[in-house]
């Protein structure tokens, strides 16, 4: 497995990915799903980067980095990740951050700042503790889950 530049050619591959993480409602932001190939590409073309878990030209995970906010707090990079759900368990959720990390830092960022880890996803806070995110606190019912439920999520940073 390696994890490489996006590409348009794993377009399809890549919003299927992204699509399974927002449908599931338990863990992106995100409500809408990527419409349709031409959406997916440019959302994903207009990040900062966008990397791919990638093995026999097959995608198994996505992730995005992009600025976590502007001006004086612009050194501050944020990333969202999106594990194929057949491949979980197998190491390409912590490729996938370790590269950000890379990736981040190589593009003059210093700091990677996640903004909403939901409290139930459990693998998440043990991979981010694992490779030595600080914890910045919680923010009670800081999500809304597809249950229309809200749950507590974590706010993570590592320095670059």
């Amino acid at each position: 497995m390696e994890i490489v530049k996006y590409n348009k050619k794993y377009v399809k591959e890549s919003m299927e990915i992204w699509n399974n993480i927002i449908e599931d409602g338990v863990y992106f932001p995100q409500i809408d799903v990527l419409k349709d190939t031409e959406e997916a590409d440019k959302y994903f073309s207009s990040q900062d980067y966008t990397g791919l878990s990638i093995e026999d030209e097959k995608v198994y995970g996505v992730y995005i980095l992009h600025p976590n906010n502007i001006g004086r707090c612009g050194h501050i990079c944020n990333a969202s990740y999106a594990v194929d759900k057949n491949i979980r368990g197998k190491g390409v959720g912590e490729a996938l951050v370790r590269d950000s990390i890379i990736r981040g830092a190589q593009l003059g960022y210093k700091i990677l700042q996640f903004n909403a880890v939901v409290l139930s996803n459990e693998t998440a806070h043990r991979l981010y503790k694992k490779i030595g995110f600080n914890e910045i606190g919680i923010v009670k019912n800081g999500y809304l889950n597809k249950n229309n439920e809200y749950e507590d999520i974590v706010l993570y940073y590592i320095d670059l």
